[in-house]
């Protein structure tokens, strides 16, 4: 039987943006007009006054940044909305990253006085890999910032992707009006309104009317006509195709902190964005409509809720339908496995369910069976592709800093490396953890962790590596000789993988040319060939 009609209804996006342009606050109003919540807390000056509603974990609460991805559901306009809310922060690249791979849509924030930040560029290029659709939203139009325009240049020269304004602001600062809605010629005036939602929205189908001089002012009126055709001349018509493609940016401007231009932004997104796409594995192209369930976990969260310890696996349905309490094989374990409390998320709230289709993201409880990219199927065996964990940048060996609370910390260090926070490599002798990450602020996460969920206490100590590399070889002669030649760099991951920890780009170049039946595997997706 066909799920169609529930596919179609699913849009499944991701928030992305560089830290403080103001992702979170947006990902909070969109919960606002959908009626999934009542009030929205504000994120200001990196202090959380009511803490935001996707930051749940207790160091993102002191911080104000999010460094876990948070996924929220509700209902709007006919269609089942998932938000996969993500960490802003760099040292969070890679969790970023896998969160991107179980969403269809990309809601990307720019901050309209910063503009494109480094980070911002990152996160495009991870799009552009997936050629996935991307919507912008020009945040803090009540505050002063680059010009509408420049803005525009500066997106598509810095992010190589055409962009097409949808909405356009009426000044900006203390001049800011409102925008002028050109997908549905509608004028929405600005009232600053923090709490509640402004439904202050006037149909304008003749912007050379009389009525637009007296609402906004004859020379903001003026500027308006002006601007909207150079737009019409500038860029071309919005192509719903060319989006869909990757090709072409549809732009929005507002103020998520004031609700403004929010509600433009969620009505375009429930009427032009993806229904849910399929995925790509190691035998085929998975599609929505495949009757048989399949899906992959993209995410691993240990405490979600502290009182009880529970570890959630987080997983995106890419076919069929999901059942509760239904048997469906682990790929990896070659196991059957069912689950008698699938959740659907609002946050840190849970709601068990008993069905659900593509696009949708559920929580399953884990004892600890699963691991970032693992694949569930009704019976067919393959693993979807594009979920690897990537060389980490910045290697610390950690210390236990209570003899005392070796099992905790043992435990501890275990379940956040099955999060994918961040990666950990033994080795010999003495069973050394050597902790790899992309970030600094990883390792901060990672000690407050241990000690305020686990109650163990660890040490980090500077280890100076360029890179982790997996190695593999079918030359097992001369695996052996690079393995006595360099024992002091040899670790192994949790699969027991062999790596290798290279000191400088040249001790590593130097080793690809020395042993060239070895293969330096930069991200893990080649285990994908070994199952």
């Amino acid at each position: 039987m066909s799920n169609s009609i529930e596919i179609e209804k699913r849009r499944t996006f991701g928030i992305i943006s560089h830290p403080d342009a103001g992702k979170t606050t947006l990902t909070e109003k969109l919960l606002l007009f959908g009626g999934a919540i009542q009030s929205a807390g504000a994120v200001k000056n990196n202090k959380i006054k009511k803490t935001a509603t996707s930051d749940f974990m207790e160091i993102e609460k002191q911080r104000g940044i999010s460094v876990a991805t948070s996924v929220m559901a509700f209902n709007y306009a006919g269609k089942q909305i998932n938000i996969l809310d993500t960490p802003g922060h760099k040292d969070f690249a890679e969790d970023t990253f896998r969160t991107l791979t179980a969403v269809d849509s990309v809601i990307l924030v720019i901050d309209v006085a910063s503009g494109v930040e480094a980070q911002t560029k990152r996160l495009m290029e991870v799009c552009r890999m997936r050629n996935t659709p991307v919507i912008i939203f020009i945040n803090k139009l009540d505050r002063e910032g680059k010009e509408a325009f420049d803005l525009l240049d500066e997106l598509e020269e810095t992010l190589k992707i055409k962009v097409r304004p949808l909405t356009w602001p009426i000044g900006m600062g203390d001049r800011f009006k409102g925008v002028y809605n050109i997908y549905k010629q509608q004028l929405n005036l600005f009232a600053p309104n923090k709490t509640g939602i402004s439904d202050d929205v006037q149909s304008l189908e003749d912007l050379n009317s009389p009525e637009l001089d007296e609402k906004i002012g004859k020379e903001e009126s003026a500027e308006l006509r002006e601007e909207i055709e150079m737009i019409e001349g500038i860029y071309d018509p919005f192509d719903r195709e060319k989006y869909l493609s990757g090709e072409l940016a549809p732009v929005f401007f507002g103020s998520a902190v004031n609700n403004f231009g929010v509600q433009e932004l969620l009505n375009a997104f429930c009427e032009i964005s993806p229904s849910p796409r399929g995925r790509e594995s190691d035998l085929r192209m998975i599609e929505p409509n495949d009757d048989k369930f399949s899906g992959f976990v993209f995410k691993i969260h240990a405490n979600l809720d502290p009182k009880h310890r529970d570890r959630i696996a987080f997983l995106r349905i890419v076919s069929g339908k999901f059942q509760r309490n239904t048997f469906y094989n682990h790929i990896r374990n070659e196991k059957k496995i069912k689950f008698s409390n699938p959740t659907s998320f609002m946050a840190q709230d849970k709601s068990v369910i008993e069905e659900a289709y593509p696009g949708d993201v559920i929580g399953l409880y884990d004892s600890g069976s699963f691991k970032i990219g693992d694949t569930l199927t009704e019976g067919e065996k393959f693993n979807f592709k594009g979920i690897p964990s990537f060389s980490p940048e910045i290697f610390m060996e950690l210390e236990n800093a209570d003899p005392l609370k070796s099992k905790q910390l043992n435990k501890g260090i275990k379940q956040l490396m099955d999060e994918g926070v961040a990666q950990m490599f033994i080795q010999q002798p003495g069973n050394r953890k050597i902790i790899g990450t992309v970030g600094q602020l990883q390792f901060e996460v990672i000690s407050y962790r241990l000690e305020h969920e686990y109650g163990a206490k660890g040490r980090f100590m500077p280890k100076n590596y360029f890179k982790a590399c997996w190695i593999t070889s079918d030359n097992a002669e001369q695996l052996a000789k690079f393995k006595r030649a360099k024992t002091r760099y040899i670790a192994t991951d949790r699969d027991e993988n062999l790596v290798f920890l290279a000191e400088t780009p040249f001790l590593l170049q130097m080793s690809e040319q020395d042993y060239p039946d070895i293969v330096f595997h930069k991200t893990s997706e080649f285990k994908l060939d070994k199952r």
